[in-house]
């Protein structure tokens, strides 16, 4: 999936910024959207309701169908490890989280469609699956035909840098260096809640 409704409007209703754009937007008009947004009372949440609050920021910020959290749910939930851990390192080490966190995109929106669109080799295989999973010590580049592109050159100028992966802006490369805990990871949600939801 990847999600092509207002970016803006989405980040206010889940309270996070799912774009650097929608960053603007939560800093001047911090509240729900809508007609009554502003001047409407915060509604104390259901323990449902906060489950699925959680369970939608944390798809929106990884641009992820229902269905593709949910499987890497059940697979984290196998694993002997906690799963609120798992489920999250599984989800950075996404091809286009990758991407993102390397610098070669603005946002995780713009990360699933260069892959998409063919721009990414892994250990210089061409790759073009955003939820790839990367291991670690795999090399990301920008394929050769496309490291002349402005997008990548204006992503990198901006780019924060990640500890867990390192990037070789010189030869457009990224490595994932190892796999992150929690803390490191630049995302807003608790992943303990998102668990709850898919464990009812």
């Amino acid at each position: 999936m990847s999600y092509r409704g207002p970016k803006a409007k989405r980040s206010r209703r889940l309270g996070v910024a799912i774009t650097p754009k929608s960053q603007k937007y939560l800093e001047t008009r911090g509240f729900p959207p809508g007609q009554h947004g502003k001047g409407r009372r915060p509604s104390k949440l259901s323990d449902y309701g906060r489950q699925l609050m959680e369970k939608q920021r944390i798809r929106f910020q990884y641009n992820m169908s229902e269905k593709q959290l949910r499987l890497a749910y059940e697979k984290a939930s196998r694993s002997q490890d906690p799963t609120p851990d798992v489920l999250i390192q599984l989800l950075e080490s996404r091809l286009d989280s990758v991407v993102l966190r390397a610098g070669f995109a603005r946002s995780v929106f713009a990360a699933r469609q260069y892959v998409n669109h063919g721009h990414f080799l892994v250990n210089g295989k061409k790759v073009d699956i955003p939820s790839y999973h990367v291991k670690v010590g795999d090399v990301v580049s920008v394929r050769e035909k496309s490291k002349s592109m402005d997008c990548f050159k204006n992503a990198l100028a901006v780019a924060t840098k990640c500890p867990y992966v390192v990037t070789d802006e010189a030869d457009m490369s990224c490595r994932l260096t190892y796999v992150p805990a929690r803390e490191e990871i630049p995302i807003v949600g608790d992943v303990a809640t998102v668990v709850e939801f898919y464990s009812r």
